[in-house]
């Protein structure tokens, strides 16, 4: 932190510099600072050139200058970025760095299927061929990812996860790919998903074929 508070009083001192050096008009046409070069990295090729024209098309001539908060519209603004880091590369050039987004499920949505992204981002189909759980029903996407965040903390394999039901009360049930269901209660935690697990690994409970756990404090074998 100090190294950076540092790094920028330097350059206000340069900046003092330059503009007790020349006017005005001969500070904008110096080539030194004027950004020439803006690299965007973390995407696909096309994905990454989609973001790069949204940004050069941004009125952002001078690096010291630089809008930062332009460029987190233009980022924030695609679906397929996670997150992001806008990097300065004196004395002309800007890296931005991204992270894309991971694809969750599959929700119809409108009358059109939707990818859910893990930055809480519809996208569409099209972006993914791989094969995820289906959502029948309609939660808000927030719903969706804390379940989803326990889920990832339980035992229960989220590859393993075939189907997903959503019900008015916000309650969820489970078809996994071997097609048992699992009937969750409203108030689900990460604890009961673990006993879920532990029972569906039991010998004497492979080939069951429900298993019903609404009912507070028991759990319910179907075959």
């Amino acid at each position: 932190m100090h190294q950076r508070k540092s790094k920028k009083i330097l350059i206000y001192f340069f900046l003092l510099f330059l503009i007790g050096s020349i006017n005005n008009h001969q500070l904008n046409n110096v080539s030194f600072y004027k950004i020439n070069k803006i690299e965007v990295i973390g995407l696909d090729e096309k994905e990454n050139n989609d973001i790069l024209r949204k940004i050069q098309n941004l009125d952002s001539k001078n690096i010291f200058f630089l809008d930062k908060d332009k460029y987190k519209d233009a980022l924030n603004s695609n679906p397929l970025v996670e997150s992001y880091y806008v990097k300065k590369k004196y004395p002309s050039s800007i890296r931005i760095e991204t992270q894309k987004t991971e694809f969750l499920a599959i929700i119809n949505y409108n009358g059109k299927l939707n990818l859910i992204g893990s930055n809480g981002k519809l996208l569409e189909q099209s972006y993914s061929s791989k094969i995820l759980p289906y959502i029948f029903g309609s939660p808000e996407i927030d719903d969706f990812l804390v379940f989803y965040r326990k889920l990832k903390e339980s035992k229960i394999s989220y590859n393993e996860i075939r189907k997903l039901f959503f019900f008015p009360s916000k309650r969820w049930d489970i078809e996994l790919k071997n097609k048992v269901l699992i009937k969750l209660p409203k108030e689900n935690n990460i604890k009961l998903l673990n006993q879920v697990y532990d029972l569906l690994n039991e010998d004497q409970f492979k080939k069951i074929n429900i298993l019903d756990a609404r009912i507070k404090n028991q759990i319910i074998l179907n075959d």
